[in-house]
């Protein structure tokens, strides 16, 4: 009798452990069809006129890029015009988003001075000292 009880019982445990297994596995499947569900548009932007080694050079922006003089940026250029820090897109949910880091000689979207976070959209043209960029959608 105790045999057949604890057979019982390893038969349960793995039935538990397998309905466990399903759901986990199943759980890890929506998941992943959720990220595609709520998948973002990324934006790209392309140097159209700067230094002829950038020219024509594709960025995605599916995280924050730097553009400036000093070495750590995302977009470094050694160009007067440009501050070591001097702006920053930065992805959003729906597009991207163009900051002017306080930089000396500013930032230009669509030929009018950046003075506060502006949401960008494809066809926008950015400007930063002899850098020129056009924003597009992948």
């Amino acid at each position: 009798m105790i045999d057949l009880l604890l057979f019982a019982g390893r038969i349960a445990l793995l039935v538990l452990l397998y309905l466990f297994l399903l759901f986990a596995i199943k759980s890890g499947i929506g998941l992943v069809k959720g990220s595609r569900k709520s998948k973002q548009s990324v934006y790209t932007v392309t140097i159209v006129e700067g230094p002829p080694t950038l020219e024509g050079t594709t960025f995605n922006l599916n995280a924050i890029l730097l553009i400036g003089r000093a070495p750590g940026n995302d977009i470094h250029v050694n160009d007067e015009l440009l501050s070591g820090s001097h702006a920053r897109l930065t992805p959003v949910q729906d597009g991207a988003v163009l900051e002017d880091l306080g930089s000396t000689n500013g930032t230009l979207l669509n030929g009018m001075p950046v003075r506060t976070p502006q949401t960008l959209r494809p066809g926008d043209r950015i400007e930063a000292g002899s850098i020129k960029m056009v924003v597009e959608r992948q």
